[in-house]
């Protein structure tokens, strides 16, 4: 799910300063005062502001301790970047949020892999997503390991546990979905629309068509707040017309062409790289909504057991960092093809590769993209449908495996109040969750 919905409200006109190899842009607005910055300062800024060390060491222990989910990650960021370090402004994170909310993906991971490319260039990107992500994969991937050597959990208590926390974690991202981004009733509408077509037609296209026609239907049917207009604050980025248009023809690319590969040459290692990153390259809506798309692209073929499925879903939730990084349990344990620690870098480096390729293509074209009525129409439809999808996955596999009985609905319903009433850590309620389940279920 994506947070901070109000960022693309609040995001103002960029500008755009031309230089002969490469183009600088800019996020946010500016107000007079920001005319004190000076042209020294800019060129500074050009050249990458941040130290390469200073970007990985940051983003490591932001890996390390943000735990729940791509909202408070969100928060954390603002916190220690607009806040704390002061790399940007007010407003050009809240642009660079509402960018990153437009694209497939996960975010928080995004708005990472945009800051580490302003501080250290696309080395900086690379620092910002492996000190991110590196934490929580590895847990994950020990996971799965402790999941292969142990044999059959799925009627393990502690296992579960876990499934049945599962249920009140996406239960909530439900609501908190639908509060900010179906707040009235043809949003309302699309997300219904979304959720039949996928509950009705069970397979891994009902999801992409579901997005699609939300998309068709935002674009007919809704009504784009207008944008304010104004200057920008400082976020510039040192990117090539080429190369961000060569980033964006290989994102392309490799969607059109990983399939086809794939299937002409039998190759599992193929094979599992086009599941993942086909699921990186067509979830909007962030960590919780890849869970339908995967689930139909490993559980439903066959690849994953779905009890299996479910606990490292679970596993994940307890883990910092992102939930894009449940693809790393999802490769070492699949069985169609590389797994063990082959498999979990394939799938990670596949299911995070489209991110990065969009946040390198499109930020030079953003400011001018999002302004157009039509797009933030056909994006509003589409979030909505987002909704849809991840109401499906609360019904099915979510609830249906993860309530086997009125204790585990117990622990299910305790752990929702939780996080609804007390807001409670995640991590801590989801080990408070395999616990109980190794004590009643």
């Amino acid at each position: 799910m994506r947070g901070f919905t109000g960022a693309a409200e609040s995001s103002h006109r960029g500008e755009q300063k031309v230089k002969p190899d490469a183009c600088l842009f800019r996020f946010g607005a500016s107000s007079r005062q920001d005319s004190k910055v000076s042209t020294a300062t800019a060129v500074r800024d050009d050249r990458h502001p941040g130290s390469l060390v200073q970007v990985a060491l940051v983003f490591l222990r932001l890996g390390l301790t943000s735990f729940g989910g791509p909202v408070a990650h969100l928060g954390y960021f603002h916190t220690e970047f607009v806040e704390r370090r002061k790399w940007l402004s007010d407003r050009a994170y809240a642009d660079l949020v509402a960018l990153c909310q437009f694209l497939p993906g996960p975010a928080s991971s995004q708005v990472g892999m945009a800051i580490g490319l302003q501080r250290a260039g696309l080395l900086g990107l690379l620092a910002a997503w492996i000190g991110f992500t590196l934490p929580s994969a590895l847990l994950l991937f020990g996971f799965a390991m402790g999941v292969a050597a142990l044999g059959d959990l799925s009627r393990a208590g502690w296992v579960l546990g876990l499934k049945a926390a599962a249920v009140a974690v996406v239960a909530h991202a439900v609501l908190g979905m639908a509060k900010s981004v179906t707040p009235d009733g043809r949003r309302a509408t699309i997300a219904v629309g979304a959720m039949i077509v996928v509950l009705l037609v069970p397979s891994p296209l009902a999801t992409i068509g579901a997005l699609v026609l939300a998309g068709i239907a935002g674009l007919c049917w809704l009504t784009a707040p207008s944008m304010p207009e104004g200057g920008s604050d400082h976020f510039p980025i040192r990117l090539s017309r080429g190369g961000a248009l060569a980033s964006l023809a290989g994102f392309a690319a490799l969607l059109a062409g990983l399939p086809i590969l794939a299937a002409a040459t039998g190759n599992g290692a193929l094979g599992l790289v086009d599941t993942f990153y086909r699921a990186g390259a067509l979830v909007f809506g962030g960590g919780h909504v890849v869970l339908p798309l995967l689930q139909a692209e490993t559980v439903q073929t066959g690849l994953i057991d779905p009890g299996i499925f479910l606990a490292g879903y679970g596993a994940a939730q307890a883990v910092p960092g992102p939930l894009f990084t449940f693809a790393a349990f999802l490769g070492a344990v699949t069985t169609g093809g590389p797994s063990g620690a082959l498999g979990a870098g394939l799938a990670l480096v596949a299911v995070f590769l489209p991110s990065a390729l969009l946040v390198i293509g499109v930020l030079p074209f953003w400011d001018r993209v999002r302004r157009a009525p039509r797009t933030r129409r056909m994006l509003m439809g589409v979030n909505a449908g987002v909704v849809g999808l991840l109401a499906a996955a609360l019904y099915d596999p979510v609830f249906t495996a993860g309530i086997t009985g009125v204790n585990s609905f117990v622990i299910a319903a305790t752990v929702f109040v939780a996080l609804v009433a007390w807001r409670a850590p995640v991590w801590a309620l989801v080990l408070g969750a395999a616990a109980a389940g190794w004590l009643l279920l």
